[in-house]
């Protein structure tokens, strides 16, 4: 038996004009770019207006619908509503921008060039060697990854050739042909299983009368772990040779390359971007100025067409081709006004968070020096602005600020604090930018051990574990003591 009852339920949804707004605000000013000129196609109620136009866009639109002779039409919506506007929403020029209007090259480099595919293929091609052989080799090179190293097993191989090709042979003939042709190409080091292996090919193709050339090959064959792990006493004792010698050595070993395809585009094609600063911060008369780069500031308007449009419909209330077109004017304003309310909220939200960014941080930007960062999370900015946690997270994402200093991305200026011997609260960047320069300092024949650097940051007043020492060390990509040894 079917039953029929009412129930009364609260909830929170988000509005659309609500997650337009979200999404405006997480991007950094290139997606923006390419965000609104999505949004002028799609929409064509909308128009960027030249900035030298100081006249209300709405005063001409006004004149035009204000005709007494004509009798109003009846539809399921006000037109007026879409014509009038006690606020100028449908402008959203801004000040807060760079007087500079300075442009940033925004443009993306293509470069086309050959892959080391081809460029293995074609010089195979050129090898004296039978068809099969010439397939087998083809499919070595055709497994190779972008940096040249083969990382598939020869069994594998061998397998896959039988599957795929219908070519029988055995691992010692893949391997043969491996060694004696595909290794023989050029770059030096190409079809090498491991990195002992690439860097022997390319010190064999070196003069070997070298003394020095000599000695980098011997250690690349015999020693390669004591030279891994950085045990250069056991080398020099090994080979009973000076330690001059031995930099001699390492010397040449150097300028060998790990990577030997990373010269060859994998994709034909590379593209590069520059980073586009969202915030422009400059400082004056010991003032820190913050602005928003005048890309994010566009001034929009109602196209033109569209009033043109709204004028013939007003005065013909029979056709039903206008009263469509009305109706179809009627969403695409809506959009349009969302639209712009969303950009006029983006813009204030991005200058009201960097103002308190800039006010939190103001002895970094005059200075520059990173030991200036005082400590902030999220929740510090989001308690000046009044905006949510979320809301700053979103609006720092992938955000960078162009200041007197260089760009700077603003994470960065974003730290935990921890408590020196004075009893003051630190940001973690500062200590982390005193490790990195004791590590500078330290005398490379004698690395300091993460216990050396625990005492010498609590003799500056830093008293960390060396647990946390470890972990800064790794954030800062430095690695142990034993491998920053140098001669």
């Amino acid at each position: 038996m079917l039953k029929q009852h009412l129930q009364l339920k609260l909830g929170q949804k988000l509005a659309p004009q609500q997650i337009q707004l979200m999404k405006l605000i997480q991007l950094h000013t290139l997606e923006f770019e390419e965000e609104l000129e999505r949004e002028l196609e799609e929409n064509p109620a909308l128009e960027i207006a030249k900035e030298d136009s100081k006249e209300d866009e709405y005063s001409s639109l006004e004149d035009a619908y204000q005709d007494e002779g004509t009798e109003s039409i009846e539809t399921d919506f006000d037109v007026n509503e879409y014509i009038y506007d006690d606020e100028p929403s449908y402008k959203t020029a801004s000040s807060n921008y760079s007087p500079d209007d300075e442009e940033f090259d925004n443009e993306s480099l293509l470069t086309e060039g050959q892959s080391l595919y081809d460029y293995l293929t074609e010089q195979i091609h050129l090898v004296n060697i039978s068809a099969e052989d010439l397939k087998i080799a083809e499919y070595l090179i055709g497994n190779l990854d972008t940096d040249g190293y083969l990382r598939r097993e020869i069994k594998s191989i061998v397998d896959d050739l039988a599957f795929s090709q219908g070519i029988y042979t055995t691992k010692e003939r893949v391997e043969d042909i491996l060694e004696n042709y595909v290794q023989k190409l050029d770059p030096p080091g190409v079809g090498a299983r491991g990195l002992q292996e690439c860097l022997l090919l390319q010190i064999e193709k070196k003069v070997s009368s070298d003394k020095a050339v000599s000695l980098a090959a011997n250690i690349l064959r015999h020693q390669f772990e004591a030279l891994t792990n950085k045990h250069y006493n056991k080398i020099i004792q090994k080979y009973d040779i000076e330690e001059d010698d031995l930099k001699d050595a390492l010397d040449e070993i150097s300028k060998l390359s790990p990577k030997v395809g990373g010269n060859f585009d994998t994709q034909t094609i590379t593209i590069n971007q520059e980073i586009i600063p969202d915030f422009v911060i400059q400082v004056k008369d010991g003032q820190v100025i913050p602005m928003l780069n005048s890309k994010n500031a566009p001034t929009l308007r109602v196209s033109e067409e569209y009033k043109d449009i709204l004028t013939t419909y007003s005065h013909d209330k029979n056709s039903s081709e206008h009263k469509q077109a009305a109706l179809f004017i009627k969403q695409k304003l809506d959009a349009a006004k969302w639209y712009i309310d969303a950009i006029n909220q983006r813009q204030n939200t991005l200058l009201q968070t960097i103002t308190a960014i800039v006010k939190f941080q103001k002895d970094y930007f005059i200075t520059g020096d990173e030991k200036s960062l005082k400590p902030m999370i999220l929740k510090d900015v989001a308690d000046i602005t009044g905006f949510d946690i979320s809301t700053i997270s979103r609006v720092v994402k992938s955000k960078y600020a162009d200041t007197p200093n260089g760009i700077v991305y603003l994470k960065d200026l974003f730290s935990d604090s921890l408590t020196n011997d004075d009893g003051e609260e630190v940001s973690t960047k500062e200590i982390k930018t005193h490790l990195q320069e004791v590590i500078n300092k330290e005398n490379k024949r004698k690395p300091l051990t993460d216990d050396a650097l625990v005492v010498i940051l609590k003799e500056q007043g830093y008293n960390i574990a060396r647990r946390t020492i470890a972990k800064y060390r790794e954030q800062l990509n430095i690695p142990v003591a034993r491998l920053r040894k140098e001669l």
